[in-house]
């Protein structure tokens, strides 16, 4: 079968490689659409210490069961249209015994710790498999996974109806969390350098925007909340001047929540956290948000579509990885066509 390997930083291709049989517990899985991910891009760079090599990449996967026991939890069957939860847990860890697996001690994620599904065949545990509905687009399903990490943030952020959200960085993620909140009833105030990313984020239903580079933060964030500040801060771009900028933005009593990754440490006034009496969370991938995130995008509340750049060929997916690499700006969302 084909699949899209990194040999090593840098290096990337379509490669022909083995077939894979399923073990017990496994279903077998040809997979259809396979989205391209930030963190893949990081592997390609060899800027995630977190990935091994070589390794084949992808874990944003959608298929349809070709093989699978009779007896798997979830009542699945060949033929049947899913989506993959990539995050491998022990199941045995104290934050698996209270439903945080996303927290694992042992977690692995495909295509960082363990090889992905950007390949034509994969195989997964039958019980981290979700049926999608058969009118579900196959390109949409596979952007089901990013959909989970900003609901998740927005979960660990305890958002409400009528509250004004902000969040830094107007990525996939960001905006993702953005176009959720506002679906949910939320006033959205997106944070980003970027103004032609802002203007894309007004185009998908984005409420407010605020260009870091050359507006005040703070003073618009007052402006926009009438004095009150933002009641959740949502992080996505790991930038060490955003993580610091949260504590500037959230109202007395509000919530931080942290998904972008750092590379170094962020030093913060922790008297500041203590006088507003700030709620800081970290929103790690994410544990249980898939159904929510397909309601989300087949009732047309999230149009994931609208973040979609363009899908690929598995002939073409390598060069469009590097291309996205060298022009990220060019690029929100890509989808992999692994099969027809």
């Amino acid at each position: 079968m084909k699949a899209i390997k990194l040999e090593k930083p840098w290096e990337i291709s379509m490669v022909e490689t083995q077939k894979p049989t399923p073990k017990k517990g496994e279903a077998l899985i040809k997979i259809v659409t396979a989205g391209v991910c930030g963190s893949d891009i990081g592997a390609l760079r060899g800027t995630n210490g977190l990935v091994s090599y070589p390794r084949v990449i992808g874990h944003e996967l959608a298929g349809i069961i070709e093989q699978i026991e009779d007896d798997n939890p979830n009542g699945l069957k060949v033929g049947d249209r899913v989506i993959v939860d990539p995050y491998l847990y022990c199941g045995n860890c104290y934050p698996c015994s209270i439903k945080r697996t996303n927290c694992c001690t042992d977690l692995k994620v495909l295509g960082v710790h363990v090889d992905g599904g950007m390949a034509e065949y994969f195989c997964h545990p039958a019980d981290m498999l979700m049926k999608i509905p058969d009118e579900m687009d196959f390109v949409l399903a596979a952007m089901a996974e990013p959909l989970t990490i900003s609901l998740h943030g927005i979960h660990r952020g305890g958002l409400k109806s009528g509250e004004f959200c902000a969040i830094y960085g107007a990525g996939p993620i960001g905006l993702l969390a953005g176009m959720a909140a506002e679906a949910y009833g939320a006033h959205v105030i997106m944070i980003d350098l970027v103004q032609e990313r802002l203007d894309f984020a007004k185009s998908v239903g984005i409420e407010y925007i605020i260009n870091s580079a050359n507006e005040d933060v703070v003073s618009k964030v007052s402006e926009i909340t009438n004095g009150n500040m933002a009641h959740l801060v949502m992080e996505c771009t790991g930038a060490n001047a955003c993580i610091r900028g949260c504590l500037d933005i959230v109202c007395n009593a509000g919530r931080i929540t942290f998904t972008g990754w750092p590379k170094n440490e962020t030093s913060i006034p922790t008297d500041m956290i203590t006088k507003k009496e700030v709620d800081i969370r970290g929103a790690r991938t994410s544990a249980g948000e898939f159904e929510e995130a397909v309601e989300l995008i087949c009732s047309g509340k999230v149009d994931v579509k609208k973040i979609l750049t363009k899908v690929v060929s598995m002939e073409d997916a390598a060069d469009t990885i590097l291309d996205i690499e060298k022009n990220p700006a060019d690029y929100m969302k890509v989808v992999v066509e692994v099969c027809k």
